[in-house]
């Protein structure tokens, strides 16, 4: 079943020299349960993307067209109070770095507790510190650090946290962008794996945003690949992985190594990233493209179809 249906999505911020088009006429589908990593190198729109998932955008953000169909409705034509009930209650966000965004001034399982009450009042003491033990257990945060301060918590711990005030009020789908940024790499997988089980167990949707390629290919069962505010590249996390079409995305697979040491032949990348105030009518990667042709400078990119479930937006590969 599909949970979200992203059609056309198109999302700009008002700068001092114009419109800066961060996110370009994107379209993706999520079902129930799966998991779906978005990668890029910084910049190219992920973030974007889950803000206005959200309906979080910054005051000189707007989606300028495209609809956000959620579980049947379309999120871009709810009012604030309507999407404020959305918020939290069917789909949750855990925000970059947000181990650091815990009051330092209130206990843990009191933040979680106030996230709950903001959404459901009636819920009475015993069932709060009902609620908070249970999402303690599901996170594997010791019960008898309830009463804990933020600075109590280690670096992981607190991301447990935050993920478990992400999961307060049993949200369908989570988006988690750079979820396990600034944790050494142990910390990092334990964090990923639990994030795993937590889906498997409650049967929700993950969107993951992450510039590290490896961490959605540990996680994700479908990949977005972007590049200046496009999907490049979207398919199964075998599609992309195993048999990538774009070269963008080729150029992503050959920056990192495997744990055999094997990894494809590397990549060069020449030219700057598109301005993305004034994009060019060609291609956007066709001044990075070590397989550009002439006609990628003028021509817009289509879509090829592939599979059924993996596409790419180039028109020489």
């Amino acid at each position: 079943m599909t949970l979200l249906s992203v059609e056309n999505l198109c999302v700009g911020y008002q700068t001092k020299n114009g419109v800066l088009n961060a996110v370009d006429d994107i379209s993706f589908d999520l079902e129930e349960g799966r998991s779906l990593g978005f990668v890029g190198e910084s910049g190219c729109g992920k973030t974007t993307v889950g803000m206005a998932l959200m309906g979080l955008l910054p005051e000189n953000g707007k989606v300028a067209g495209g609809r956000i169909v959620y579980d049947g409705r379309d999120l871009v034509q709810l009012s604030d109070e309507a999407i404020r009930k959305v918020r939290w209650n069917d789909i949750a966000m855990v925000f970059q770095a947000a181990m650091n965004a815990l009051n330092p001034v209130h206990r843990v399982h009191a933040q979680i507790q106030e996230a709950i009450l903001a959404h459901h009042p009636e819920t009475s003491q015993t069932e709060l510190k009902k609620r908070v033990e249970t999402l303690f257990d599901l996170v594997e945060i010791p019960r008898e650090r309830l009463q804990d301060f933020p600075h109590q918590f280690s670096g992981g711990m607190k991301q447990r946290a935050v993920i478990a005030m992400a999961l307060a009020c049993n949200p369908r789908l989570i988006i988690a962008d750079e979820p396990t940024t600034a944790l050494d790499v142990v910390v990092q997988d334990q964090i990923l794996q639990e994030i795993k089980i937590i889906q498997g167990q409650m049967n929700i949707s993950v969107i993951f945003i992450s510039h590290d390629i490896a961490v959605v290919a540990d996680v994700c069962h479908d990949i977005a690949v972007m590049f200046a505010g496009q999907i490049v590249e979207f398919g199964s996390r075998e599609e992309v992985f195993e048999a990538p079409i774009h070269p963008y995305t080729r150029l992503l697979l050959s920056s990192y190594l495997t744990l055999d040491g094997e990894r494809p032949e590397p990549m060069a990348a020449a030219g700057k990233t598109p301005n993305l105030i004034d994009p060019p009518s060609g291609c956007r990667f066709y001044n990075q493209c070590p397989q550009a042709v002439q006609a990628c400078e003028n021509n817009a990119p289509e879509y090829r179809q592939i599979s059924p479930t993996h596409r790419a937006l180039c028109s020489v590969v």
